[in-house]
C-alpha cells in the first residue's frame, strides 16, 4: 500500500541535480514515447496524477524522482524514440539515460516497458542491448493490453518474448485501465528493492520489504 509519495525532482543533465538522498534504493521505469508509462505509474502506485499523461509523446525530459512510502525512489526516465522529437534533443536523452542507469549507485534494477500491440522497436532492443551490457536486473512489462482481443494477446505474448529472447513467465501484461499485471508488477518491485546492488562488490544487509 502507498501511504507516502513525494516528489523530489528532475534531473535534467548526466552531471546534472539528483537527489541528495543516496542511502534509499532506486527503481528506474523505462520505455519509449507512448509506451503508457504515465498511465502505468499512475495505476501502480494508484494515484491519478503521479506522472503527467501528456498528449504530447516526448514531452518529458528529465528523470523524474518520487520517494515512495519514504522506502524506496521511483525514477521515471523520459521516453525515446519519439520521431518528432528534435534530434539533437534525442541525442541529449541517450546520454542522461544510459549515464544514469550506468553510474547510480543505489539503482536496484529496471522496469523496462514493450507496447504490446506492436513488435519490439530499434530503441527498444537498444535498451535491451544496454541493459544486458549493465547487467542490470530487469522486469519486463507489456503495456496496454486492454487494447488487444484474448486470442489476439496470446499471440502477440509469444512473438514478443521471441522476439525478445525470454519466456513467457518472465514477462507481466499489463492494462492500466483494468489494472491487470499490478499487483504482478507492484510485487516484482517490492523484490527489485529489497535485493542488494547487483553493482556491489560485497552485500548489503538486506533491507525491509517495502509497500507498494
Amino acid at each position: 500500500t502507498v501511504r507516502h509519495i513525494e516528489f523530489l525532482g528532475g534531473m535534467a543533465s548526466p552531471s546534472g541535480w539528483r537527489p541528495p538522498d543516496l542511502t534509499l534504493p532506486e527503481v528506474a521505469f523505462s520505455g519509449r514515447s507512448n509506451v503508457g508509462k504515465s498511465s502505468l505509474l499512475n495505476a501502480l502506485v494508484k494515484r491519478k496524477a503521479l506522472a503527467r499523461v501528456s498528449k504530447t509523446p516526448g514531452k518529458t525530459r528529465e528523470i523524474n524522482f518520487f520517494r515512495v512510502n519514504r522506502q524506496f525512489v521511483l525514477a521515471d526516465l523520459p521516453g525515446y524514440g519519439y520521431a518528432r522529437v528534435a534530434k539533437a534533443t534525442r541525442v541529449q536523452w541517450r546520454p542522461l539515460i544510459e549515464g544514469y542507469l550506468r553510474v547510480s549507485a543505489q539503482l536496484r534494477g529496471v522496469v523496462q516497458l514493450i507496447d504490446s500491440r506492436h513488435p519490439p522497436s530499434a530503441d527498444d532492443l537498444q535498451m535491451f542491448e544496454f541493459l544486458a551490457e549493465i547487467g542490470a536486473p530487469t522486469v519486463v512489462v507489456l503495456t496496454k493490453i486492454d487494447k488487444l482481443r484474448t486470442t489476439e494477446l496470446k499471440q502477440r505474448i509469444i512473438s514478443l518474448t521471441t522476439a525478445l529472447g525470454l519466456e513467457e513467465e518472465q514477462v507481466i501484461p499489463f492494462s492500466s485501465v483494468t489494472k491487470v499485471g499490478r499487483d504482478e508488477l507492484a510485487a516484482a518491485v517490492v523484490e527489485l528493492v529489497a535485493q542488494p546492488s547487483w553493482r556491489a562488490a560485497a552485500a548489503p544487509e538486506e533491507a525491509p520489504a517495502p509497500d507498494v
